[in-house]
C-alpha cells in the first residue's frame, strides 16, 4: 500500500493540469470547425471527447507500468508493428486514396501513428546496448538505421510521406542525442542532396503537386493550391483579436477544407487570432520543455532517451503542422495533437503522455 502511495505522490500534476488545458481547448476548436452554414455538427467533437476519455484510461495504464519493461519488449512492440503494417498493406481500409487504417470491429485504427512511439522506445534501447561508445560512426548506426528503414519504407507503401519522414526523425532525433561523427554528418547531408533527384521519382504524382504547390501555391488555385490559399486567408483575416469563437468565416462557409483535421489551427487562427495562436503555441512549448525536463532528470540512460524520443514526436508534430498550414511547408497530412480529429492520433498523444509520466514518477528508485 505505501509502495502505491508514494507512486500517487510523484504524479506531476501539472504536467496532466496543461494536458488536460490543450484537450480542452482542441474540442473548443474542434467544435467550431464542426459549425457550418447548415447549422452546427457536434459529432466530431463528441466522438473526439470520447477519444480523450479513452486515451486518458491508457495514460494512467501506462504511468502505473514501470516504462524499464520496454527495454525488454522493446524488439517485440517492434515486430507488433511491423506486422500491423503489413496487415494495412494487404488488407487495410483505404480513404482518400491512401491504405493507412485497419478496421477492430467498431474502431479504425492508424498503425502508422504508434510506429511512431515503437521506433523511440526500438532506438533507445538499440542506442543504450551499443557497445560503442558516441560518438557513433557508420558502423555502429548501421544496424539502427536498418530497423529504421523498414517502417519507413512500409508507411510510404500505403502511401503517407508526412508519417515516414516523422518516424526518421524521431530515430534521428534519438541518435543525435546520444551522438553522432561530426563528418558523417556533413556527409550525410551531401549524399541526401545528391540523391534528391531520385527521390523526387519515387513520388507519386499528388506528393508532387504538393511540393510544386508549396513552391507556388498560386499555379493552382482552384486545385492542388485551393487548401493552403484558404488557410492563409483564414489565419490572416483573424488579425491580432481574432473574429470571435464561431464567428470564422472561412470554416463556417465551407471554403477551408480539412478543417477539422490537417487545418484544425487555421480556423483556430481564425477565431482565436494572434494572440489566442501564441497563446497556444506557447502552451505546447511549455509542454514539450516538461517533456525534456523529464528527460534530463531521467536516472537511467534508456529513460533518458526514451523521454527525447517520444517528446520529439511532439516536437515535431507541432511544427510540421503549424508550418504546412502557413505554407512554409508542403501539406504532408500531419495532424496537430489534441486539436485535429483522430483517434489514432489522440491515443500516440496520451500513450507519450503516460511514458513522461512513467519516466518522471520513477526518477528516484533504482
Amino acid at each position: 500500500m505505501s509502495t502505491g502511495n508514494s507512486l500517487w505522490r510523484q504524479i506531476d500534476y501539472p504536467f496532466l493540469i496543461l494536458l488536460a488545458l490543450l484537450s480542452g481547448l482542441g474540442i473548443a476548436a474542434l467544435w467550431s470547425a464542426s459549425q457550418g452554414a447548415g447549422g452546427g455538427q457536434a459529432f466530431y467533437a463528441l466522438r473526439q471527447l470520447r477519444w480523450l476519455m479513452l486515451g486518458a484510461g491508457a495514460m494512467l495504464l501506462c504511468s502505473l507500468f514501470d516504462y524499464r519493461h520496454l527495454y525488454t519488449y522493446a524488439y517485440p512492440i517492434y515486430g507488433v508493428l511491423i506486422i500491423l503494417l503489413l496487415v494495412v498493406l494487404f488488407g487495410g481500409k483505404t480513404s482518400m486514396g491512401a491504405q493507412r487504417w485497419i478496421s477492430l470491429g467498431p474502431i479504425r485504427m492508424q498503425p502508422s501513428e504508434f510506429v511512431k512511439i515503437g521506433i523511440a522506445i526500438t532506438a533507445s534501447r538499440l542506442f543504450v546496448q551499443e557497445g560503442a561508445r558516441p560518438p557513433y560512426g557508420l558502423r555502429e548506426l548501421a544496424f539502427p538505421i536498418i530497423v529504421t528503414l523498414v517502417p519507413m519504407g512500409l508507411v510510404l507503401m500505403q502511401p503517407d510521406l508526412g508519417t515516414a519522414i516523422l518516424v526518421g526523425a524521431v530515430a534521428f532525433t534519438i541518435a543525435l542525442f546520444r551522438g553522432i561523427k561530426r563528418k558523417l554528418l556533413i556527409w550525410s547531408g551531401i549524399l541526401m542532396a545528391c540523391a534528391a533527384p531520385i527521390f523526387w521519382s519515387l513520388l507519386k504524382e499528388y506528393q508532387k503537386a504538393r511540393i510544386l504547390t508549396f513552391l507556388n501555391p498560386e499555379r493552382d488555385p482552384s486545385g492542388a493550391g485551393y487548401h493552403i490559399i484558404q488557410s492563409k486567408i483564414a489565419i490572416g483575416s483573424g488579425q491580432f483579436l481574432g473574429k470571435g469563437y464561431l464567428k470564422g468565416t472561412q470554416s463556417h462557409l465551407r471554403f477551408l477544407p480539412e478543417r477539422h483535421t490537417d487545418f484544425i489551427f487555421s480556423v483556430l487562427a481564425e477565431e482565436w487570432g494572434f494572440l489566442g495562436s501564441i497563446g497556444v503555441l506557447a502552451l505546447f512549448f511549455v509542454l514539450i520543455l516538461w517533456g525534456l525536463d523529464i528527460a534530463a532528470k531521467a536516472r537511467d540512460p534508456f529513460g533518458r532517451l526514451l523521454a527525447v524520443g517520444v517528446t520529439s514526436i511532439l516536437f515535431f508534430h507541432v511544427m510540421v503542422n503549424i508550418a504546412m498550414v502557413m505554407g512554409l511547408l508542403p501539406v504532408v497530412g500531419v495532424p496537430l495533437p489534441l486539436f485535429s480529429y483522430g483517434g489514432s492520433s489522440v491515443l500516440t498523444t496520451y500513450l507519450i503522455a503516460g511514458i513522461l509520466m512513467s519516466i518522471r514518477i520513477r526518477r528516484f528508485s533504482r
